[in-house]
């Protein structure tokens, strides 16, 4: 076996130079592309659907191999429809990936606007948590968020300190304050949105509605939510079902961008232990906090079971 390798490698790199570099580009760009796709992918629920498909194919070809008919024919059957069914079930992962295909790291220009809009909502947060006003901000990432919450009022604006802060003030006219503020490529794409509640048995039994539903929504999706505690006036990062507590500015700055770029982030001496020991922290993110906090006081409601059971 180990010889047949080295022959057929061999054999690869006895050919011409050039066929040699168009053949390591072909595979290049192939292995770019998958990669690219993986990324779109990675943190949703297509990413299960397509280890589910990658089970199937390799039950098809064991079939094929230890002659298994009834099971190689019937599989046989599905693969003809598998494009059919692939379209299906990935729609709306294929049109965000076509849409945002260019995006970070490519696209500079793109990632500086990200940038902006990071900013603008670590500045409202942190105005909001001096005023002790809460808050939900959740910031879409590759994931379609239109399948997991109930949508508010849509707004298409330009992302700003002034406007997320006047959005979640408490007050009767102003029907926006209570759910989440959705942004979608840079821009605040609706207010007022209601999110899924998690229903995790190993959360802090004290979390409120609305940590209940920062949590929940990202358990779904790839989101980063941001969320601000009315009663001590605490901000939260909530990714991946996991939650980093009593963050001030600059570590929250930190911790987004080591989310939305990759980019290392340094332990800070402060952080507390794990939300949920259960769940890792992810390499690019600071180690969780513990939820030891008590929910906020007025239980602003972030889905509708929420609003009718109060």
């Amino acid at each position: 076996m180990i010889h047949e390798l080295v022959a057929r490698f061999a054999e690869f790199f006895a050919r011409a130079p050039l066929a040699i570099g168009i053949d390591v580009a072909d595979i290049l760009i192939v292995a770019a592309v998958l990669y690219r796709v993986l990324i779109v992918i990675k943190g949703t629920r297509a990413m299960q659907m397509a280890i589910g498909l990658g089970l199937v194919f390799i039950i098809y070809w064991l079939a094929h191999l230890l002659d298994l008919v009834t099971l190689f024919t019937m599989l046989d059957d599905v693969k003809t429809y598998v494009v059919l069914i692939v379209v299906v079930v990935f729609q709306a992962d294929i049109r965000r990936a076509l849409t945002r295909f260019g995006r970070r790291p490519w696209l500079r220009g793109m990632r500086t606007a990200e940038t902006h809009a990071m900013e603008e909502v670590i500045k409202a947060a942190t105005h909001l948590a001096q005023k002790r006003i809460g808050a939900l901000i959740v910031l879409e990432r590759d994931a379609s968020l239109d399948e997991f919450c109930e949508q508010g009022t849509l707004l298409d604006a330009e992302v700003s300190k002034e406007l997320l802060y006047s959005l979640f003030i408490p007050s009767f006219e102003n029907p926006m304050h209570d759910g989440a503020v959705i942004i979608r490529e840079r821009r605040i794409w609706q207010a007022a949105a209601l999110l899924p509640l998690t229903n995790s048995p190993k959360l802090d039994k004290t979390l409120g509605t609305r940590h209940r539903a920062a949590i929940g929504i990202t358990e779904e999706t790839d989101a980063v939510v941001v969320v601000v505690s009315e009663e001590k006036g605490q901000i939260s990062l909530c990714f991946g079902g996991n939650m980093v507590r009593n963050l001030d500015a600059n570590s929250l700055r930190e911790a987004m961008l080591g989310l939305f770029y990759r980019r290392p982030v340094a332990p800070s001496p402060q952080r507390e232990t794990s939300t949920r020991a259960s769940i890792p922290p992810r390499p690019s993110a600071p180690p969780l906090a513990d939820a030891t906090g008590r929910h906020d006081a007025d239980g602003v409601p972030a889905t509708k079971e929420a609003e009718e059971s109060s």
